[in-house]
């Protein structure tokens, strides 16, 4: 019944997808301006908060402690020049533009934690957190559900939804991180219905070596998830217009990379059937 509702929500057209969690920094970022530093930076910095130059500290009337010790910042800088002849002269092409290059360089900045400084002004750069109550219901499947399989579970502060068959893991953005209660059930479920395909359960990753990101077997997994947890929301009373549609999005996403084949779901919806039956114990 919900893939059919599924497949006549697409037949309307195209539908956006949109996250349902909000961000969090989760990582070293610039204090001043809230933007998160690359990921060369996330592995030397020692910390996963915020950071400043002295000079964007005494700025923003702050005051480096005494005794404080600096870490580094990297950056690629990338300039454009105009390339020169042999007599020094600007180069042009046949169509007098300008002939550029690229020159790239490494520069660094050194920068002190927010730890380390004193007096500076309150900056929340976290997204506004919503309070959400867990639903009993729910939450009985997903106890009952990973009581009986071993999967891990951890719902923390994250900007990312995963399950880890290498671990054998799931972890999800925080409760209070969603607008609504029923998108954290279908985030919950949507990785928990993969959890299912580990070989210890319905072994549906026999293929791993060929399911690289975007290929026939990991979008037609995607499928079988979204599936799955369309319908687990369907069966607790937890579905809503918005949460519905944003499946039947997700979906669509990912039968793009299927070249819209329909067949793909009917497949995806036998499997995500026995997920959802392993799932409810049933």
């Amino acid at each position: 019944m919900v893939t059919e509702r599924i497949v006549k929500e697409l037949e309307q057209g195209i539908i956006p997808w949109q996250k349902p969690w909000s961000g969090c920094k989760g990582g070293a970022f610039n204090y001043k301006s809230g933007r998160t530093y690359c990921l060369m930076n996330q592995f030397i910095l020692l910390h996963r908060d915020g950071y400043l130059t002295f000079n964007q500290c005494k700025a923003m009337g702050g005051k480096v402690k005494k005794g404080a010790k600096a870490e580094v910042v990297f950056e690629w800088i990338v300039k454009n020049y105009q390339r020169k002849d042999e007599q020094g002269q600007p180069m042009v092409d046949e169509d007098g533009k300008p002939v550029m290059f690229k020159k790239i360089s490494l520069t660094y900045d050194k920068v002190f934690w927010i730890g380390d400084c004193e007096n500076l002004p309150e900056k929340n750069w976290e997204e506004q957190t919503n309070e959400n109550s867990p639903v009993q219901e729910a939450e009985l499947v997903i106890t009952n559900y990973l009581t009986k399989s071993r999967v891990k579970f951890e719902s923390r502060k994250s900007n990312e939804a995963f399950y880890s068959p290498f671990f054998d893991m799931v972890v999800v953005p925080g409760l209070d991180q969603y607008k609504n209660v029923e998108e954290y059930y279908s985030t919950a479920f949507h990785e928990l219905t993969h959890s299912t395909g580990h070989k210890s359960r319905l072994n549906r990753f026999e293929d791993e070596k060929s399911a690289a990101f975007g290929s026939e077997v990991y979008s037609k997994e995607e499928l079988v998830a979204e599936l799955g947890a369309a319908t687990l929301v369907n069966f607790l009373g937890l579905e809503t217009e918005k949460s519905f549609r944003n499946s039947a999005a997700y979906i669509q996403n990912w039968l793009k990379a299927l070249k819209d084949d329909p067949k793909f779901i009917v497949s995806a919806s036998a499997r995500a059937e026995k997920a959802v039956d392993m799932i409810l114990d049933r």
